[in-house]
C-alpha cells in the first residue's frame, strides 16, 4: 500500500501532540517497517519545518526530517500536479495539493486526521490508526 503522510501527522509526531502522537508514531514505524511506502509532499516539508522548528529548534527539526528521509519519499510532483490540484472541487487548496502529491505517487490513501476537508478527494483519506490496521492485515 502506498501511503501519503498529510502535514498534520508529521506534526504531530514531531511535536508529541497527545494523544495523536502514538498514532502517528504507530503509522511511521509500519512505514519503516516496509509494511507500506511512505510518501509526503513537497510543501508538506517546509511547512513542517516552520511549524516545528520554534519548539524543537532549527537542528532538531532538519535532523528529524532527515531520518525520516531514509524511508519516506517526497512525491514527484510537477506544474501538472499544481493544475490538477487547481481543478480539484475542495474547499482547502492546501488539501487540494496534498491530493495531487497523492496522485503524483499513485497514493492508494492519504494519512490525515482532517477526513472532512477530504471528502470530495478523488484520493481516498483515513486516520494513520486505520492506516496502520490495514497493513497489519
Amino acid at each position: 500500500m502506498i501511503v501519503l503522510v498529510d502535514t498534520d501527522v508529521l506534526i504531530d509526531l514531531a511535536l508529541d501532540r497527545a494523544p495523536h502522537s502514538d498514532r502517528a508514531s504507530g503509522l511511521f514505524d509500519a512505514l519503516e517497517s516496509r509494511l507500506g511506502t511512505g510518501f509526503v509532499a513537497w510543501h508538506s516539508i517546509s511547512n513542517f519545518y516552520y511549524l516545528v522548528a520554534p519548539s524543537r529548534g532549527r537542528e532538531s527539526a532538519r535532523t528529524l526530517l532527515v531520518d525520516l528521509a531514509k524511508f519516506i519519499e517526497v512525491s514527484p510532483t510537477t506544474t501538472e500536479s499544481l493544475l490538477f490540484a487547481a481543478g480539484l472541487n475542495m474547499k482547502d487548496f492546501e488539501d487540494a495539493m496534498q491530493v495531487a502529491a497523492a496522485a503524483a505517487c499513485r497514493a492508494d490513501v492519504i494519512a490525515t486526521r482532517n477526513l472532512r476537508d477530504y471528502a470530495k478527494a478523488p484520493v481516498r483519506a483515513a486516520r494513520p490508526e486505520a492506516i496502520v490496521d490495514e497493513l497489519q492485515s
